[in-house]
């Protein structure tokens, strides 16, 4: 639509902004209506109309089989809509249209902003399945009538009331109607069965909906005398009800097709079980990052006591290989500290390698730089756990055997993302500019500990390739390509 308005007509922005917040609310006009809406807006010269959006009921046939959205039509050839534009009323005048031997009953209503037209709905009721009206459809026409009123007058919709129409109830899922005083008029049976699943006994109509409803739900002193007003239909207000029966959602549209305020539409829907299962996904969402939380505590533990037992030892080479369990141990707690954080499982790997690099570059032999280069971006933890242990263990080495204690010298980890979300590929590099690798090494024969982690962790587990080759210029590069899925 923003597109279209900006190319084809001479509405400012704040005009535009008003049309989306038209389009936002449509569909309850459409439904209300049982009938197809398009937005038609005048051109910048003022010679055509060009359509910016299209509504189809869910209540009811569609009379537009075809999507109108960008047609242009001269001014002339569609009187209603000239009738509408230029004597700002809605426009019903005129014998139905056959199309492909449906009869259509086409009408104009205005779309007022500040006392100027800015467009023209037309509204296609199918008329082939018309018979006689029940109790509810007359009493949805009678608010598509009173809606359309309001929008031709320009108090309808109503400003800094933006509606998600995916979360908000709609016509099928219950509308009660209510008076000037906030007396239910009438109630559809999903709405009544709404509040017979919050404890009503009895039927709504006769009654006052908001002395009703703060009657059903749970006691809150002073909060009482709010939720009475809210559910009267007073002003436009979204909101819910819980009892012990279960959680109904209510949104409250005020009636005021000639200015003043005739009475209110209320559409209610039963949310009980969506509300349970949120619950249920919030309760295990909270027991997952506890879990998480533990056994990082646990790591935490396992890590003091290594470090503790180290201290103990008298054999220089059994206090080092404490240590880099102490490391190991280390890396993969920082993982399941980042998962205790978060609400799903997957981390933003940058932070988990930063303090990775931080944490092993404390056994630095001399003055030896650390840093990261590119993004790892988002990992699932099924990835992210085993590249902590698989990075912890590269630079470790490199800095243990590339380096001694009077050299200066640097290590850079890069990290490059690549491919589709769903079939992409990380590649990660780890090059010092060390000694070196020894003459005739081979990685693959290698039988350090810390090397032996990293091929049974990147070829085993993440199904990767891992690589030892001297950098181009001096010192060692460690080569990681590893396929990855989800965000970047």
């Amino acid at each position: 639509m923003n597109d279209l308005v900006r190319q084809h007509t001479a509405l400012s922005d704040t005009d535009l902004e008003w049309l989306h917040l038209l389009v936002s609310e449509w569909q309850l006009l459409s439904d209300l209506s049982f009938a197809d809406l398009v937005l038609w807006v005048p051109t910048r010269d003022g010679t055509r109309y060009v359509s910016v959006a299209q509504m189809r009921p869910n209540t009811g046939p569609t009379s537009y089989q075809d999507d109108m959205v960008g047609h242009l039509v001269p001014r002339g050839r569609r009187p209603l809509l000239d009738a509408a534009l230029d004597e700002g009323r809605i426009v019903r005048e005129g014998d139905p249209e056959w199309r492909e031997e449906v009869p259509v009953r086409v009408e104009s209503i205005p779309v007022r902003r500040d006392g100027r037209v800015l467009g023209v709905i037309a509204r296609n009721t199918n008329l082939l399945t018309v018979r006689t009206p029940s109790r509810l459809e007359l009493t949805y026409l009678q608010s598509a009538s009173d809606l359309a009123q309001m929008i031709a007058a320009g108090s309808f919709p109503f400003p800094g009331q933006q509606v998600d129409m995916d979360a908000s109830p709609r016509v099928g899922d219950g509308l009660i109607r209510l008076d000037a005083d906030g007396i239910v008029q009438y109630a559809s049976p999903n709405g009544l069965s709404a509040y017979h699943r919050l404890g009503l006994a009895s039927d709504l109509v006769g009654h006052h909906l908001g002395t009703v409803t703060a009657e059903l739900a749970p006691s809150r002193g002073p909060v009482d005398e709010a939720l009475v007003k809210v559910a009267s239909g007073y002003a436009p207000r979204e909101f819910e009800v819980e009892c012990a029966g279960g959680v109904i959602q209510l949104r409250a549209i005020p009636l005021k097709p000639k200015g003043a305020r005739i009475g209110s539409l209320v559409l209610l829907r039963d949310v009980t079980e969506l509300r349970r299962r949120e619950r249920e996904l919030i309760t295990k969402d909270a027991t997952i990052r506890e879990i998480h939380h533990r056994v990082k505590n646990n790591l935490q533990t396992v890590a003091a006591l290594l470090r503790l037992q180290s201290r103990r030892m008298d054999s220089e080479q059994g206090r080092e290989a404490l240590n880099e369990a102490v490391r190991r141990v280390g890396s993969i707690a920082i993982v399941h500290e980042t998962l205790s954080q978060n609400l799903d499982e997957r981390v933003e790997f940058d932070e988990i390698a930063d303090r990775v690099i931080a944490m092993v570059s404390e056994i630095s032999p001399g003055k030896v730089t650390c840093r990261r280069t590119g993004r790892f971006g988002i990992l699932d933890a099924e990835v992210a756990t085993p590249l902590s242990m698989v990075l912890t263990e590269v630079l470790q080495n490199a800095l243990e055997h590339a380096f001694t204690l009077a050299d200066h010298g640097t290590v850079e980890v890069s990290a490059v993302r690549g491919g589709s979300p769903t079939e992409g590929r990380l590649l990660i590099t780890v090059t010092d500019d060390g000694r070196g690798l020894p003459e005739g090494f081979d990685p693959k024969q290698a039988g350090n500990l810390g090397l032996q982690i990293v091929r049974t962790l990147v070829e085993g587990e993440l199904g990767g390739t891992f690589g030892m080759v001297p950098a181009p210029e001096r010192g060692t590069q460690v080569v990681l390509d590893l396929p990855v899925q989800g965000l970047k």
